[in-house]
């Protein structure tokens, strides 16, 4: 009897042992905090990570680290990201790209869109365009440049910033829904293409708007259409495909922030109050809006919806395109 009474003394003893340990738990983030981005640097993903990490890092003084990670349509990153730790220190830069339009491309590219990842918040989007080099090709619009594809002797090469990308499944559907015959040319990122577009080696380019944008004020590009389902604020002359009598022509390139399968709740919720916070700042909406990124923040249950819904519409189209990657 007496060690039946001394039993409740042990526990709450133990209990009391364990209660310090616990306290002891360090706050997140107790280190730096990595957001990779899946393409190189200087493209419209990576600097809406640099801004944000900017911001973050300094309302939650901390230090929030971008991490380029690029190469086959943002796959690579993708699967880096969903192979680490669930403990809120690696994050991904998320976009249309390695969640949506590439998966279907590879026989295995390393992760699943939904299941591999907790989508925290998505940001904005942004529509990829149809640009060319004048003294290249000499169409005024986008039906004069589907004449003029029509009218050479083979296909014509048109650009983008990689395999995967959405400029690139954009020039698919064109192709499909024109008949006007183009062969794909995959670049690093977007400055390459651009390069090469404003050299006169290349004619057509398709790229995010944000990343063109400047070329084509300045007109030293010449933009023809955008894939959004309305025309966009930072281009507003630019007819979209829809208006143009192709309404399957339609695909846009968001970004969001995402981590690994399973962070805890506690960091998701943390995270995505910060990064609402960040985004409702007028500096930082104004430095979005600059780039193009446009449209109302979505917290983790919508995020995650927007995903698994395009990963069935778009992703499910892309599959049915028939383009295969190694």
């Amino acid at each position: 009897m007496r060690r039946l009474a001394l039993l409740p003394l042990l526990l709450l003893g133990l209990l009391a042992l364990g209660a310090p340990a616990a306290r002891a738990q360090p706050a997140w983030p107790a280190r730096p905090v990595r957001i990779v981005v899946v393409f190189p640097p200087g493209g419209a993903s990576d600097i809406v990570a640099r801004v944000l990490a900017d911001a973050l890092g300094q309302r939650m003084q901390a230090r929030f680290v971008v991490d380029n990670k690029p190469g086959a349509g943002g796959t690579i990153g993708a699967a880096h990201v969903a192979q680490q730790p669930a403990d809120g220190y690696t994050l991904m830069l998320s976009n249309t790209a390695p969640i949506v339009t590439s998966p279907p491309l590879y026989a295995r590219p390393g992760y699943d869109p939904v299941r591999s990842f907790t989508h925290v918040t998505w940001i904005g989007t942004a529509p990829a365009v149809i640009t060319t080099n004048a003294a290249v090709i000499p169409a005024a619009d986008f039906p004069a440049l589907v004449a003029w594809i029509r009218a050479q002797p083979g296909p014509v090469a048109f650009g983008s910033s990689g395999t995967g990308s959405v400029p690139h499944i954009l020039g698919v559907m064109i192709e499909r829904d024109t008949g006007a015959r183009m062969n794909h040319v995959p670049y690093r990122g977007s400055a390459p293409m651009q390069a090469e577009l404003l050299g006169g080696s290349l004619g057509l380019g398709l790229d995010v708007l944000p990343d063109t944008i400047e070329n084509i004020r300045a007109g030293r590009l010449r933009a023809l259409a955008v894939s959004s389902h309305e025309r966009a604020p930072m281009a507003p002359d630019v007819p979209t495909m829809r208006e143009l009598g192709y309404p399957n022509i339609l695909i846009d390139n968001w970004v969001g922030l995402s981590g690994p399968a399973n962070l805890p709740a506690p960091v998701v919720a943390r995270l995505n109050t910060e990064v609402m916070a960040v985004l409702a700042q007028p500096d930082i909406r104004r430095r979005l809006d600059e780039r193009g990124f446009t449209g109302t923040p979505l917290g983790p249950p919508e995020f995650t919806a927007l995903v698994q819904q395009q990963v069935r519409d778009i992703g499910g189209l892309v599959a049915s395109l028939g383009i295969q990657q190694d």
